[in-house]
């Protein structure tokens, strides 16, 4: 099939990278987001998709607003488009434009965490499991039939970065095998059940906060949701603190209170049971292991965490 691939995060970069490779099918260029400050120098850079297609000699389009540019997609005129975390809502005319519609790889398995972070959704909840969907795009929010779904379990300790390299692993025979359904004319299309449906939002720095209240279950959640980005966040005597690593435990106090900080860690009391921070960071220093925090930074027992502040932006 001849092919636009539009897309962004580095997810659907494995997923790029098959199409691309697949004697079956033909890339004839990608979409992607513009390039974006980022780094300490704030310099524009290029998402890895971008820079993967231009030394594959694919052409690449960058339109700031896709509803008000999709010039390039109508010049190349593709059979499918494939859609892997772009960032935009794609309006009607676009997907209107190539012949077959539109395939989108999401990162859940839907219709539960529609939206825009749907990895880091799957793990505070707790799911045991969670996947890639390969999902028919229409107008709405990930709202579109589902073709197939291919399913992972969740690791106990795994983190948001870690579950997300797995889940882009998924995305080639995923979408290899979507194509394959479609060429032969056996893909089906699964209604979602809307009852069932639940939506993650976009993140932003405040949701690492930790609100020492909360069930030391749910905070070690959040620890693994929110790493790499946006980091869980602490404060202690007016430090700031991001938790890298941290650990669930059966320990009692007030929340908030450090029950024990030593080799083992930093021990904090929550609503119920307690958390033992292994591994924290203060702000422009490097991650260190907590028994050498402490060396730095005594704690002693009885001290509190701030139970609210707030995360500059």
């Amino acid at each position: 099939m001849r092919i636009v691939f539009c897309g962004t995060g580095d997810i659907g970069l494995p997923s790029f990278r098959a199409l691309a490779d697949s004697p079956l099918h033909e890339v004839l260029g990608l979409i992607t987001q513009p390039d974006r400050p980022a780094g300490r120098d704030l310099k524009p850079r290029p998402p890895a998709v971008k820079s993967e297609a231009l030394e594959r000699g694919i052409p690449v389009a960058q339109p700031e607003r896709i509803r008000k540019d999709f010039s390039a997609l109508a010049e190349w005129a593709p059979e499918l488009m494939v859609v892997a975390a772009y960032g935009q809502i794609l309006p009607r005319p676009v997907l209107d434009l190539p012949r077959l519609g539109c395939l989108n790889l999401h990162a859940s398995l839907l219709p539960r965490h529609r939206g825009a972070s749907p990895i880091q959704a799957a793990i505070l909840e707790g799911d045991d499991e969670t996947g890639m969907t390969v999902m028919y795009v229409d107008e709405g929010l990930d709202t579109g039939d589902m073709l197939l779904a291919k399913r992972i379990r969740i690791l106990p300790d795994e983190n948001a970065g870690e579950l997300h390299d797995r889940l882009a692993g998924l995305g080639p025979s995923a979408i290899l095998e979507a194509l394959d359904l479609l060429q032969g004319g056996t893909a089906p299309r699964i209604p979602q059940d809307s009852l069932l449906a639940t939506h993650a939002v976009k993140l932003d720095r405040h949701d690492g906060r930790l609100d020492w209240c909360e069930p030391a279950l749910q905070l070690a959640r959040r620890v693994r949701a929110m790493s790499p980005w946006p980091g869980a966040s602490a404060r202690i005597g007016g430090i700031v603190v991001k938790i890298h690593r941290a650990e669930l435990s059966d320990g009692k106090g007030d929340p908030g209170a450090v029950l024990a900080a030593g080799s083992r860690g930093i021990e904090v009391a929550a609503g119920e049971g307690s958390l033992v921070l292994h591994e924290v960071q203060m702000e422009g220093r490097k991650r260190l292991p907590a028994a050498d925090f402490l060396r730095g930074h005594p704690i002693v027992p009885g001290t509190k965490f701030d139970l609210s502040f707030s995360v500059l932006p």
